[in-house]
């Protein structure tokens, strides 16, 4: 099959280079793929954005406050959530861990915490707030096999260039019967099929794949991981549709991002499909 056959859509990275990118359908697994990759050492640049809400904590302008309204509703939840996985160590990894709000709060509610986050001021951030308990990338490499209780990874799997491998990497680092918990994007919700190529959600090329349900039941099912339960990140819809609207008419329009995003979480009622899922899925 050739390339335009199997170009779902072109899309332009909107915050750093105003490059163009095509998303690759994979029949096999049901994802899109960015294409072309940028190089290892060329990707870091794609992230030297003011923009890019994760590495900060400033609230500048209306996105950062609402990102970070957002998240501090966020950490509640998911502290709920992985406290009904805890085990009697109740151990736990995250995955690009941004500035560490999340590990803090499972820090103080008496997880044994670990992170690891590629950015460096992040990284400064959070183990001021984690007693250093953030390390680089390569520390994913040093972990003992079956380490821990929970890995998290809230909008971290679609950066990761060597998908299959970190797969494989997760597996070795959950105990028999652990939870990998997943947050990503849904190309197929009701928000990206309206925004079309100005859906901010595909943020080329920082995300270099974008999921499906089916995709990431078949990634995991590789590994004898299994997707036990999806659960609906509600507010992304709203946030991400506030966002494109500044792509698609240059400047944000709340009130019709509002209608985008209740539009999409209604029909999500009905399809299953919300603009962004958690996945909780099980080590075997």
């Amino acid at each position: 099959m050739s390339e335009k056959q199997n170009t779902f859509i072109t899309v332009k990275d909107y915050s750093v280079s105003g490059e163009d990118f095509q998303l690759i359908h994979s029949a096999e697994f049901d994802y899109l793929e960015t294409t072309p990759k940028p190089s290892v050492e060329a990707l870091p640049g794609y992230y030297k954005s003011e923009d890019y809400i994760s590495h900060t904590n400033s609230k500048r302008n209306i996105l950062e406050k609402v990102y970070h309204q957002v998240r501090e509703i966020s950490l509640k939840k998911k502290l709920k959530l992985i406290e009904s996985f805890q085990s009697e160590n109740k151990t736990l990894l995250d995955i690009g861990c941004g500035t560490g709000a999340f590990l803090k709060v499972a820090k103080n509610n008496d997880w044994s915490v670990s992170g690891v986050e590629p950015d460096e001021d992040a990284r400064a951030i959070a183990n001021s707030i984690t007693e250093n308990a953030v390390y680089n990338t390569e520390k994913l490499s040093e972990f003992k096999n079956q380490s821990f209780d929970v890995i998290t990874l809230w909008h971290v799997l679609e950066h990761l260039p060597n998908l299959e491998a970190e797969v494989v990497l997760f597996k070795r680092l959950l105990k028999p019967g652990g939870t990998l918990i997943i947050a990503v994007p849904n190309y197929k919700s009701y928000d990206a099929g309206y925004y079309k190529n100005f859906w901010a959600a595909y943020d080329v090329p920082r995300h270099l794949w974008h999921f499906s349900q089916t995709a990431i039941k078949r990634l995991f099912q590789k590994e004898s991981m299994k997707v036990v339960k999806t659960l609906p990140m509600i507010f992304d819809a709203f946030y991400v549709s506030l966002l494109s609207e500044k792509y698609k008419n240059k400047k944000m329009n709340p009130f019709r991002a509002f209608f985008v995003g209740l539009r999409s979480n209604l029909k999500a009622k009905r399809t299953g499909e919300y603009s962004s899922l958690i996945y909780i899925i099980k080590n075997s």
